[in-house]
């Protein structure tokens, strides 16, 4: 009978594996945003397109900085129906400005593409059907936070290969203030330096303010892919010195929790899995930070910085820094304290940080970024061996003096009382805790919950190849070759475990390593490899443990059997 049914699981379980990867070939490819078909844009979804000002660059009043609200000047119909856009090419930002304002409303990655076997650049930034994400800055002038119309110097620029910085000068003449907006470019960075030079050539003084907004919607996350429920933060987060770190969900801004925050330095963000976008002002100025939503019902964040005051005949600059690109801590620490907490390791940051800077210094010597994951692995696993073996030693004793547990619940076990009795009494004889294989595990679950997150979170693993058929460690197996490998190392680490006395129990744990196989199936390459490894090393240990206790003739001595 036992072979009858086997020969019909096999090619039942063949089928369901063929089935699964089938489907995993025409619905689980993650869906990515498209880059526009065109360069015009209608002036009616342009940013700021509101008739009172809501969700523009009107700036809240506060009890110490009095701005006007609902000031920002709407853009019209009659001023221009559709526009070029500014494009710029640099070696790592691909961007589309809009004259109108300034602001960036696409912005591409050539270094980071769609998925692996794409040619086409990731899309951070865009303003289309599917997703509207754009980064907004502007200026107050006299309390109105208009949109001013630019006039840019040519319509495309492209960083040269012998230049290191690359400069995209709008002007515009306001009520006799002359205003340049620069925008500045630099090889290898993703941060844009964003400055006003101001001339007032008026016969008065004038106040001036620079405000940064990033205005996003509540589409998905383009790059979480499909995980079974694994997702990190999609949302807004700011610091200030009080602050290093707070998140604001997209539901508190849209009902309008958050409370205005005034500080020095600081920044603002939308965070997403491995890209960020920020607004990082002058760390030695006062900013005020806000949330509001705009009539596109976008989520906005932003910062103002303070008011200048600009003499008749004088000049000032404003400026403030963008950041649009992948979540390298590197790179964010050279734009603003604390920006390298949008990679969120969670509660246990400060196990997790370690564990990447290891990890990242294995890289630099191996090359490799699936090996660099097994000799962490194996490190950790190698510091954690003294309370492993303490946990693999009480399951050794248990699983030697299974026989002995089991005759005494059989023979008292109508009577629990006196069943807990003896139970009690073989433990102290017998020196075993009943918690001791417990306890080890659970000091190490923090370790291993935070490699679990610093794995999720580290761009550093997307499209990075492995070996063979892994050829991107940031998404499932295509084969589920791993997940399987999984669920046989778990099976075989289950086989080295004391069974459970409750039947029930022991049903359910010989259930465990299917139901982890398969959600495994859709969790990333990288940390599938990272279990693989760890339930393999954890068999060894707990292999060499449990004969070492079995071959002991002291452990169990005189134990009765039946």
């Amino acid at each position: 009978m036992d072979v009858k049914r086997l020969l019909l699981l096999i090619p039942l379980a063949v089928l369901a594996y063929l089935l699964v990867v089938q489907w995993n070939q025409d619905y689980g490819q993650p869906n990515y945003d498209s880059v526009p078909e065109t360069t015009q844009r209608s002036n009616s979804t342009s940013p700021g397109n509101t008739e009172d000002g809501e969700g523009g660059l009107a700036v809240p009043s506060t009890s110490s900085q009095q701005s006007a609200v609902g000031e920002g000047i709407p853009d019209t119909e009659s001023e221009t129906s559709s526009r070029d856009f500014i494009a710029v090419t640099t070696d790592v930002l691909d961007v589309r400005i809009d004259p109108h304002g300034g602001d960036i409303v696409y912005a591409a990655l050539p270094q980071h593409k769609l998925s692996l076997d794409s040619d086409r650049n990731y899309v951070l930034l865009s303003d289309n059907s599917s997703r509207s994400y754009v980064a907004r800055s502007g200026l107050q002038l006299d309390g109105q936070a208009s949109r001013i119309a630019f006039t840019p110097e040519n319509s495309e620029y492209r960083l040269g290969d012998n230049d290191d910085e690359l400069s995209v000068d709008l002007t515009a003449d306001v009520n006799g203030v002359e205003v340049i907006k620069r925008l500045t470019f630099k090889r290898g960075s993703y941060a844009v330096n964003v400055n006003y030079y101001l001339a007032n050539n008026t016969d008065a003084p004038v106040s001036a303010r620079f405000i940064g907004q990033l205005a996003r919607d509540n589409s998905p996350d383009p790059s979480s892919g499909v995980s079974m429920g694994m997702s990190s933060y999609l949302g807004a987060a700011y610091s200030t010195p009080d602050a290093r770190y707070e998140k604001i969900d997209f539901d508190d801004i849209q009902s309008h929790k958050f409370e205005n925050r005034e500080a020095q330095g600081g920044w603002i963000a939308i965070i997403q899995h491995y890209f960020v976008s920020a607004w990082a002002p002058q760390q030695d100025q006062q900013n005020l930070y806000y949330v509001t939503t705009d009539s596109s019902n976008r989520n906005v964040v932003a910062f103002a910085g303070p008011t200048s005051s600009i003499a008749a005949d004088s000049e000032a600059t404003l400026g403030a820094t963008l950041y649009m690109g992948p979540k390298v801590q590197d790179y964010l620490e050279q734009v603003a304290p604390n920006l390298r907490l949008t990679v969120d390791y969670g509660w246990l940051w400060f196990i997790a940080n370690p564990l990447f800077w290891l990890l990242d210094h294995i890289h630099d010597i191996v090359g490799n970024w699936g090996w660099s994951i097994v000799l962490l692995t194996v490190l950790v696993k190698t510091v954690l061996f003294p309370l492993s073996a303490k946990a693999y030693k009480s399951m050794g004793r248990m699983r030697k003096l299974g026989p002995e547990m089991q005759r005494l619940k059989e023979m008292y076990g109508d009577d629990r009382q006196k069943m807990s009795q003896e139970m009690m009494k073989f433990y102290q004889k017998e020196k075993i805790n009943p918690l001791g294989g417990c306890l080890p595990i659970v000091i190490q679950m923090p370790v291993f919950i935070a490699l679990y997150w610093m794995l999720l979170e580290s761009v550093e693993l997307r499209h990075a190849p492995f070996i063979f058929w892994i050829q991107d460690l940031s998404v499932k197996d295509p084969y589920f070759i791993l997940p399987i490998l999984m669920g046989i190392s778990m099976f075989v680490q289950q086989m080295l475990n004391p069974t459970p006395p409750d039947p029930m129990q022991a049903k359910i744990m010989k259930m465990l390593p299917i139901i982890f196989t398969f959600f495994f199936l859709w969790f990333p390459a990288g940390l599938v490899i990272y279990w693989v490894v760890n339930n393999i090393i954890s068999v060894a240990q707990q292999y060499y443990i449990t004969r070492k206790i079995e071959n002991d003739p002291s452990i169990g001595k005189g134990m009765k059997t039946k």
